[in-house]
């Protein structure tokens, strides 16, 4: 297949582009199930990890954390496989989780924060608003719920201007 403008290749002057779908949903569950996104901050962290990765060309649509495991659509660069996408997508977020929270270091002392389960599935363009709509609806389909321990800024709370005062 030397053809470079065969079906999923498009050429845009010189450089030729891979232009085939390669979207696909996974889902990582927590070493022992443990319940370690019901906080926000975590799971900023967590996603904000994988948004490191597309560095290397990857592209993340829509995240769904459920407690106990993650669903998320992602498009990985043809030059990986899906088993090293997702060392690559574990070692980097795992990584990250314990730089920023020191504390699952008591409860993951081996440094493991992933399980070795994995699910993954192919989403081609039809599948993929059914795939968005299931990765939106996890809070609600695992009836969990998310605390907001992000740091507020000062500015939230500072109190009113006095208007009952003369200035």
């Amino acid at each position: 297949m030397n053809d470079k403008n065969s079906d999923g290749f498009k050429t845009i002057g010189c450089a030729t582009h891979d232009t085939r779908n390669n979207w696909v949903t996974i889902e990582f569950n927590t070493k022992n199930r443990y319940n370690c996104f019901l906080k926000q901050s975590h799971i900023d962290t967590c996603t904000n990890s994988f948004h490191e990765l597309e560095a290397f060309g990857f592209k993340f649509d829509e995240f769904g954390f459920a407690g106990n495991h993650v669903h998320f659509l992602v498009n990985i660069p043809k030059k990986y496989s899906i088993t090293v996408a997702e060392i690559m997508l574990k070692s980097i977020s795992s990584r990250r989780m314990f730089e920023k929270h020191p504390g699952f270091r008591k409860r993951y002392p081996r440094g493991s924060f992933w399980s070795g389960y994995e699910h993954h599935e192919s989403t081609g363009k039809k599948d993929m608003q059914q795939s968005r709509a299931y990765i939106k609806d996890q809070i609600r389909h695992h009836n969990i719920i998310i605390i907001d321990d992000r740091q507020q800024k000062l500015s939230y709370f500072v109190a009113e201007r006095d208007t009952a005062s003369p200035a």
